[in-house]
């Protein structure tokens, strides 16, 4: 069988396990992305993501990370919600997550799909293969632009003309020469909405992102306290953020995501802020069960969910973060203490004293509630 016809028939047999685009890239494409990676690390842009510079060569060049590589089939799986998420920013009492986290964790969708996929075109054709889903060191979105896919836009996510900015994306590296699909152009022209719908202003220009301004960075990747001066700037988010996203104009192409594990599960859209606040460890596990919300763990949850309760302007909501003022972990404490200041202006002063007082005996660091 001929390349074209092997590329037709992988191409088919992604299509019926459920994939909504299909890409062949030359896996030499993605050095073009060296120079504009090798200035995101050195401006630091990256913040805690250290393993975005551990192995950054292997990232630019796909042969480093498997020498075998001779081609790289790019896979998308539409997750388009039904509706614009953003009105749900309104509701001030409930916390909002991220569009992509409200179903199954779409890591193991597709690895699982991908292994299937593999295994077809191992057995017909004896390939050697690698399969990956946001699990190693691959530039995925500059190989899906060059599979024709859809091109990096000035939000530096993926853009397609038919899934507007709703694409997970997965990889498979075959050792079989394929010929590679014709690149996709970028199609943003004078647009800049993504740029500045950003909450925080976390893009310094179009095209690049300074990582720690950004919310998604903060709520999901971020370990620590988060700068007092970016709290006020996050709203409502507990969990990513979607605003660059959702405004995208390619969006009006978009079709709501028909894979039924990526439908979203009630409980995580929209939930209740007070209901959040009261989670503990074991609550927080079987609530967010086989989604990604699961692995930041609970204490890097409640930070932001206190965080979102300092926002909401809601004094009922007083009561949820004072509740957590002896929580055993000093970030959930320290972000109590942050939102009762700003819902209970009254007593603000006294309240900080007796934390600092408390945090101090304790060995804490205090300048997490500053602001």
């Amino acid at each position: 069988m001929d390349a074209a016809r092997i590329k037709a028939t992988i191409r088919d047999e992604a299509l019926k396990l459920g994939f909504d685009a299909v890409g062949f890239a030359a896996p030499e494409t993605v050095a073009a992305a060296r120079a504009g990676l090798a200035d995101f690390l050195a401006q630091g842009f990256h913040g805690e993501m250290d393993w975005l510079a551990d192995r950054a060569e292997q990232r630019t060049s796909p042969t480093e990370l498997w020498p075998d590589v001779k081609s790289v089939v790019v896979l998308g799986l539409n997750y388009a919600p039904e509706r614009d998420p953003l009105p749900e920013l309104d509701a001030h009492d409930r916390g909002y997550i991220s569009v992509y986290a409200r179903g199954r964790d779409y890591h193991d969708l597709i690895k699982g799909r991908l292994k299937t996929l593999a295994q077809k075109i191992a057995a017909r054709w004896g390939s050697a293969l690698k399969v990956f889903v946001d699990t190693a060191p691959v530039m995925e979105k500059p190989l899906a632009q060059a599979g024709g896919i859809g091109w990096q836009g000035k939000h530096t996510n993926l853009v397609s003309r038919d899934f507007g900015s709703w694409l997970f994306l997965g990889e498979i590296y075959l050792d079989l020469a394929l010929p590679p699909d014709a690149a996709e152009a970028d199609h943003c022209g004078e647009c800049r909405r993504c740029l500045d719908a950003c909450p925080t202003n976390a893009f310094p220009g179009p095209y690049r992102l300074d990582a720690r301004r950004c919310i998604s960075y903060l709520t999901i990747e971020h370990k620590g306290p988060i700068d007092a001066e970016l709290r006020p700037l996050m709203g409502t988010r507990v969990y990513g953020c979607d605003d660059c996203l959702a405004v995208c104009p390619w969006n009006k192409f978009a079709v709501a995501a028909r894979e039924s594990g990526l439908q979203p599960r009630p409980a995580l859209t929209g939930p209740a802020l007070a209901e959040l606040a009261r989670l503990d460890d074991a609550a927080f596990r079987k609530l967010f069960s086989a989604s990604p919300v699961k692995r930041i763990g609970r204490d890097r949850f409640l930070r932001n969910v206190l965080i979102a309760i300092g926002n909401s302007g809601d004094p009922a909501l007083a009561a949820s973060a004072r509740a957590n003022l002896d929580d055993p972990a000093p970030l959930v404490r320290a972000m109590a203490v942050w939102a009762l200041r700003r819902l209970d202006s009254a007593t603000a002063v006294s309240l900080r004293d007796a934390y600092l007082a408390r945090e101090d005996d304790r060995g804490v660091r205090t300048e997490w509630i500053s602001a």
